[in-house]
């Protein structure tokens, strides 16, 4: 099946670049370009897009409001935003407005066509390396009191599974550590999503540290 890309960014040779790379990719086309957030969810609908590679740092409708609006108006289709600087203040935001995850500019193309498609499967893009990120800029924003956790429809071992996904965990990892399957972790975790009412493991990994089930030092 071939995953189909809208680019949303307000450099034209950031675009350009982009859809090089993509054009040459089997399996992958771009249907559609903006350099602007306006009119984002609009042209997803129209194209029925699968991915959006989505700028953060926009003049006019910005990245994060440009996601919200293109996870409301097309639930299906996946954010991916675009940053120039790994710590940006504004990634947590666009995060929480639905973005299944963030690339750096400078990514290399092999892991840029990787995100793409691991999101565009429908899972989220959480390395270890972005979820470190999430981890900094929730120390940076913590409440310096200690938060009491949120009541939690989550069983026991299904908080366990939350608790090494919000530490950057892969699937294989969890299991190790609790001796279980990779595919029972898999289950857990879609139980996870379906119980919290959550898009896909990085809207987990917020919510366990916004509900304080996990804390940043923890």
């Amino acid at each position: 099946m071939t995953i189909r890309v809208v680019l949303v960014d307000d450099e034209e040779l950031v675009r350009v670049g982009l859809g090089l790379i993509l054009a040459a990719q089997p399996g992958i086309e771009v249907v559609g370009e903006l350099a602007d957030g306006a009119g984002a969810a609009a042209l997803v609908l129209e194209t029925r897009a699968d991915v959006v590679l989505m700028d953060l740092r926009m003049p006019g409708v910005d990245g994060i409001r440009a996601t919200a609006e293109t996870v409301a108006a097309a639930p299906d289709a996946r954010v991916i935003i675009l940053t120039t600087f790994d710590l940006d203040e504004n990634v947590l935001d666009s995060l929480r407005a639905g973005a299944s995850g963030f690339l750096v500019k400078d990514t290399p193309r092999a892991e840029l066509i990787t995100a793409i498609r691991v999101v565009a499967d429908g899972d989220a893009l959480l390395t270890p390396r972005a979820t470190r990120h999430l981890l900094a800029e929730f120390l940076r924003v913590a409440p310096r009191e200690p938060r009491r956790p949120a009541s939690t429809p989550l069983t026991g071992r299904e908080l366990e599974v939350l608790t090494l996904l919000a530490r950057g965990r892969s699937n294989a990892e969890i299991a190790a550590d609790l001796t279980l399957s990779e595919h029972t972790i898999k289950t857990h975790v879609g139980s996870i999503l379906a119980k919290l009412g959550l898009r896909d493991r990085v809207q987990a990994v917020i919510h366990a540290y916004e509900q304080g089930i996990v804390t940043p030092a923890g």
